[in-house]
């Protein structure tokens, strides 16, 4: 759970960082206030599409449904877990 909220503060870091400081180091000139925008924007939506995947991983609604007999075999085939007893 501490790698989780470590990541959810590094990333939310840089976002801040690239919306909030970065439009303040942008030259003078006449396309500044765009170019100021762009970076905010960026940041606001960059940050809300990993937040959102980030989230949606952390905590799935559904998870894969498998049969029985598929989980046995996965089992044999990966932990030499077999069930069944074959010589």
């Amino acid at each position: 759970m501490v790698n989780s909220w470590l990541t959810v503060i590094v990333i939310t870091s840089f976002w801040a960082f690239v919306g909030m400081i970065c439009p303040f180091f942008v030259p003078k000139s006449s396309e500044r206030g765009i170019i100021q925008t762009m970076l905010v924007l960026t940041a606001v939506c960059c940050y809300l599409f990993w937040l959102c995947t980030f989230l949606m991983q952390m905590n799935p609604l559904f998870g894969p449904e498998l049969e029985g007999k598929v989980i046995n075999t996965i089992l044999c085939q990966w932990e030499d877990q077999c069930n069944s007893t074959a010589a």
